[in-house]
């Protein structure tokens, strides 16, 4: 498995993702990808999943310390007390001692609390030794940079939406100035480029699958990781196979094209859950 080196941490460039894998699948899916050489499992507490995520990493035949661990705060769990005593609550339900990173999964709005209340609770965590390092999702570039600013300790991500479909060049940029970790969810934009004409056609070149090639992709750019999700082991093993081949330059600029782009997004976003 490849890794990203971002502000002296080495973090997986393919990741697990979990959102809407529940139960008897979620653990037996988390179990398997470990086995299969997965290191980063990313989950929120907002996935009502955290249990079963610890569930199947405790089964795996994997060394805690060797699984880079994600997981987000609720909207309900913004306050500097609800901050501390729902990450120790994660922690009991994942059945670790500590967070690999602890990202805040949407941000903060005026009901919740303070962007830098929420960070300075993130923050004494770290100081702690609950939680390894801090990061934020869905957060544009000016709330980064806002993030940045009110947190002591480096924000290590921003996991937000990223395919072919959705353009973040802007917020790429910035972070690869300032050594911050892009992490794509939704990497295949839930399906979207599975019949994606330029994607299938690359994907011929090196008998490769759609899919295969957008998570290509995403890693080939310096600086962004992926986690994408799957529950069956034939998809869990299509998406670890993207580490044998490399797309050129042209390839690169012909998946992110500027039609692809505008179609493309706003297709996505009707279709996002939230």
């Amino acid at each position: 498995m490849e890794t990203i080196q971002v502000q002296g941490e080495s973090v997986p460039a393919l990741g697990l993702g979990t959102w809407q894998l529940t139960g008897p699948d979620c653990r037996e899916t988390v179990r398997t990808a470990l086995e299969m050489g997965y290191r980063h499992v990313d989950t929120a507490q907002a996935y009502g999943n955290e249990r079963q995520v610890g569930m199947g990493i405790d089964a795996a035949d994997v060394d805690r310390e060797d699984v880079f661990l994600v997981t987000k705060l609720d909207g309900r769990n913004r306050s500097a007390r609800r901050v501390r005593q729902s990450a120790r609550e994660s922690c009991n339900r994942l059945g670790t001692d500590y967070l690999d990173l602890l990202l805040i999964h949407w941000p903060n709005t005026p009901w919740m609390a303070p962007l830098s209340e929420t960070l300075g609770a993130m923050n004494d965590l770290v100081d702690d030794g609950l939680v390894e390092h801090v990061g934020v999702s869905n957060f544009s570039r000016s709330l980064l940079d806002e993030a940045r600013e009110r947190s002591d300790a480096p924000i290590l991500t921003d996991q937000v939406q990223y395919h072919p479909y959705c353009d973040q060049r802007g917020l790429l940029d910035y972070c690869r100035i300032h050594d911050v970790l892009l992490t794509a969810y939704s990497p295949l934009a839930r399906g979207g480029v599975l019949e994606d004409p330029a994607l299938v056609q690359i994907g011929n070149r090196y008998g490769k699958s759609p899919a295969q090639v957008a998570l290509r992709w995403l890693v080939q750019q310096d600086g962004v990781a992926a986690i994408p999700k799957a529950s069956s082991r034939d998809h869990l093993a299509a998406n670890l196979a993207i580490f044998d081949f490399e797309l050129t330059d042209d390839e690169m600029d012909r998946i992110r094209s500027p039609s692809k782009v505008k179609t493309g997004y706003h297709y996505f976003r009707s279709q996002l859950p939230f």
